[in-house]
């Protein structure tokens, strides 16, 4: 009797150690967004390799063009991966489908960030991701060609202000005043949300889920849209931000709008400045909030440990390691837990960071690709002057988004 109950414990020892050792050896599979996984965020999974004996961790660094789908593609089919770095943009549509994790984010972590991120993860009450990466825009200007067509070289306050300068520098030089983008590109659909975020506008309403383009602030932006084509580079169409900027660097447009790291992809001989986004009739300076996250999968059997790390990478040390060093519009309000963080006496970055507090966030649908070719669609009606005035094309549009909210 005794020799037997010895075995039965041994056997149960023997069970309960190959289940820890189960538990223990967990391999996380992370999708990340972008080709390459960065030094900072690299050093906090190695650290967490470090403290969770057992634990892998697979990177799998994936050009944006396919990997947001292939996250999805396998979360649809039974086959999640265990997490994963990608646009906000998509977290409705996988919170909705039940395909990830409800993130939860304590209310002194909350009050840590800058105001409107959060807005940029939340659907339905819930938080579905934690913000990862952040950026905001400006306008970029060529001083040596502003003042070669004899102004002064002084960011304009309003889009009439934009506008006289850019068609001074066509009429007096004959190149483009301004770069446009307009192409089959998601980029067009956020170059636009930086000028509706300067008048006063939005696409839908976060609380309510309403859908809130049809509106005369949108109407006078895409007005104005379509007037800056007037002196914009030829065939804004076949343009998106990348190409703009090397027209920007070839002295062949005088202003463009990007986001921080556009200063240091600029020429060196050249001679810019950073200013807000030209405030609109009805609006204030603005700028579209745009953000990246990483999501936690359903369906893997190890949630809580993924779930874990994705705090750690988004953790506020962790995170400030990641904005300082990319270069990114700080994320949080470092300044209330880091001592003289990157930004703080930078009249530079004091253009990026001074616009957050009017900002609007990217609109969250569930069908995202749909909602980007549907407003790529009203933007190119009014450059090319097809599809009627701009009422029509943002009713039309509007009217269309709602099949996708």
């Amino acid at each position: 009797m005794k020799k037997t109950q010895r075995f039965t414990l041994i056997g149960a020892g023997l069970f309960l150690l190959t289940g820890l050792i189960q538990v223990q050896a967990q391999e996380l599979k992370f999708i990340m967004c972008g080709g390459e996984v960065r030094a900072a965020d690299q050093k906090v999974i190695d650290a967490f390799k470090a403290s969770h004996p057992g634990v892998k961790v697979d990177m799998q660094a994936v050009p944006w063009g396919t990997c947001q789908d292939k996250s999805m593609t396998l979360a649809a089919a039974g086959d999640p991966v265990s997490l994963a770095y990608m646009g906000s943009r998509t977290l409705k549509r996988l919170g909705k489908n039940n395909l990830i994790v409800p993130v939860t984010i304590p209310e002194k972590d909350q009050e840590k960030y800058q105001p409107g991120i959060l807005k940029t993860v939340s659907s339905m009450g819930k938080f579905w991701g934690f913000p990862h990466a952040f950026s905001t825009k400006a306008l970029f200007i060529n001083c040596g060609m502003i003042e070669k067509a004899g102004m002064q070289c002084v960011g304009p306050h309003t889009w009439e202000g934009m506008y006289q300068m850019a068609k001074t520098v066509k009429d007096k030089l004959g190149v483009a005043g301004v770069g446009l983008v307009a192409k089959d590109f998601d980029n067009t659909m956020h170059q636009f949300l930086n000028y509706l975020y300067s008048n006063g506008g939005q696409v839908i309403d976060p609380d309510t889920n309403k859908v809130t383009l049809n509106s005369p602030q949108t109407v006078e932006t895409l007005e104005f849209y379509g007037k800056l084509a007037s002196v914009a580079q030829e065939g804004p169409t076949a343009f998106e931000r990348s190409q703009v900027k090397d027209l920007f660097n070839d002295e062949k447009v005088a202003m463009y709008i990007d986001g921080p790291w556009g200063g240091g992809q600029h020429k060196k001989t050249l001679k810019t400045i950073a200013v807000p986004i030209p405030a609109g009739p009805s609006g204030n300076n603005g700028t579209l909030l745009i953000t990246d996250s990483i999501a936690v999968f359903k369906g893997t059997g190890h949630e809580d440990v993924a779930m874990e790390l994705a705090r750690a990478l988004s953790s506020g040390n962790a995170q400030y390691e990641l904005d300082s060093s990319w270069g990114l519009t700080p994320i949080m309000k470092y300044e209330t837990f880091i001592d003289n963080p990157y930004y703080v006496n930078s009249s530079y970055w004091k253009v990026f960071v001074d616009s957050i507090g009017s900002g609007g966030p990217e609109p969250m649908f569930l069908e995202y690709k749909s909602v980007e070719s549907l407003m790529n669609n009203m933007i190119q009606g009014i450059v090319m002057g097809e599809g009627g005035s701009a009422a029509d094309l943002v009713a039309t549009a509007a009217a269309e988004l709602e099949e996708f909210k």
